[in-house]
């Protein structure tokens, strides 16, 4: 199944989107990589989401992949009276650790490392940033604020800290727990939640051990101060832009969004971007004019997918939020101004043989025009290459690791196909000429651009270029 478009599409799965036929809808109509959300559901729910994917992936033999985000800490506000209290304007609020019921002058905030964080001036945000407290003075376990705008304030609401780095870990047991589950199933990528600091995403590889590949969500401020250090140890980076947009002026979250997706194109790593991109079809069976030029938006800018949360998972119009966000990719990419885009933003090519080889590879395949570039891979990292360099034509991996084809599904402009290896020099340009013709991304008398490495099979050795005329 080849999709007519490069920028993928990550869909939700939830209560809207729990059927094996339903999920496999939603891939026939666009849904490249599935995300498991263990914010929600059971351990079972999710097993079950994934045996029905993989069911997908083997009637129409295409790998897909599989995302298990984690939920992170979340840090809330204990129980209220009554349920809730209105904050005015100006008044005296005061958190801390006692546990006692909150009411109009106190909230019970269960959280001892937020605490130490805290001191004068410093902001709170609560609930999605609708209340907003700043802190007149803070001690071990306390912290009187003003209340700056006020509202009702209801039980377990959250709490956002901006401007502040939390001695909070990205991972909290149940993560662990979630993790563990997740791998012992087979997921593809896990996102990881709150992450602040590059050591938040070194503590994750090393439990992880190459069982997945890691995606660093970025929805703290924190997290944008040390982004070069948090893209090179990830293996991709997710634009999370709800508890971001909560944390960061709303005028500032867009050139974020750019800032984020033009660095991860220079460090060659996938880049998603998510949240509200489609969210009036939740309720809706058409987007806003705003959101599909949100959703286009994202695509100019060069981002590897572009994803889909309470759209499919709870929405009542699932199908249509997937199809419609195919389309808007579809046109955005038919668009001359989109290859002008791409055209001149090419990041610099590290001065290795493998990146000058993949630069030359785009350069080839737009000058003969080429119907593909073709590239053979083990780790996937000759195929990123090709990805960062946003050429014209499809990118026809070529793997004998499921794993890797199944990972690359997240990578823009790549066809993954699942191969034996090659055994000389000829079989690679006989195979990537058949594989090429056989999923209908070349024809007779067209030709191919294949990269490799040779000797075959040694990751990362990208040493060849071959231009190669597709036979009968």
């Amino acid at each position: 199944m080849k999709r007519n478009r490069r920028a993928k599409i990550v869909a939700t799965l939830g209560p809207a989107t729990n059927s094996a036929a339903e999920i496999e809808k939603l891939f026939e109509t666009g849904a490249d990589v599935f995300r498991l959300n263990f914010s929600h559901g059971e351990h079972a729910e999710h097993k079950s989401r994934l045996d029905a994917i993989r069911a997908v992936e083997s009637k129409h033999n295409r790998p897909i992949a599989i995302l298990a985000d984690l939920q992170g800490p979340k840090l809330r506000i204990g129980v209220m009276q009554d349920g809730g209290v209105e904050l005015e304007q100006g008044q005296a609020f005061r958190l801390d650790l006692t546990g006692k019921i909150g009411n109009a002058e106190r909230a019970p905030l269960p959280h001892p490392e937020i605490f130490t964080a805290l001191k004068e001036d410093t902001q709170l945000l609560l609930d999605d940033g609708k209340i907003r407290l700043r802190v007149t003075h803070a001690g071990d376990g306390f912290a009187y604020t003003e209340v700056i705008a006020g509202g009702r304030l209801s039980d377990r609401k959250g709490v956002n800290v901006p401007n502040a780095v939390l001695p909070v870990a990205a991972m909290t047991d149940k993560d662990r727990a979630d993790l563990d589950f997740a791998l012992s199933i087979g997921v593809d990528w896990v996102a990881l939640s709150f992450v602040q600091r590059p050591e938040d995403v070194a503590e994750a590889r090393k439990i992880v051990q190459g069982r997945a590949a890691i995606l660093s969500k970025l929805e703290k401020p924190a997290a944008i101060d040390r982004l070069d250090e948090i893209i090179t140890l990830s293996d991709a980076v997710m634009v999370a832009r709800g508890d971001l947009g909560v944390e960061l002026p709303p005028e500032d979250v867009p050139s974020i969004q750019k800032q984020i997706v033009r660095r991860c194109r220079e460090a060659g790593k996938p880049v998603v971007v998510a949240t509200q991109m489609l969210e009036s079809m939740i309720s809706s069976p058409a987007p806003t004019r705003a959101e599909a030029s949100d959703v286009a938006t994202a695509v100019y800018d060069g981002a590897d997918a572009v994803m889909l949360s309470a759209e499919t998972a709870a929405g009542k119009y699932p199908f249509e939020a997937v199809a419609i966000m195919d389309r808007i990719i579809a046109r955005v990419e038919r668009d001359e101004g989109y290859r002008a885009i791409m055209s001149t933003a090419h990041p610099d090519p590290e001065k290795t043989a493998p990146d000058a080889i993949t630069a030359a590879a785009r350069q080839v395949a737009e000058t003969i025009g080429a119907a593909a570039i073709v590239t053979y891979t083990t780790s996937g990292s000759t195929t990123l290459r090709a990805a960062r360099e946003r050429p014209v034509v499809p990118v026809l991996c070529l793997t004998e690791s499921r794993a890797t084809a199944r990972r690359l599904v997240l990578a823009w402009g790549v066809h993954g196909v699942v191969t034996q290896d090659v055994r000389n020099f000829s079989d690679m340009v006989d195979k990537a000429c058949r594989i090429a013709r056989d999923e209908d991304l070349a024809q007779k008398g067209e030709r191919l651009v294949v990269t490799a490495g040779v000797p075959f099979g040694t990751p990362g050795a990208t040493n060849i270029l071959h231009i190669a005329w597709v036979g009968e």
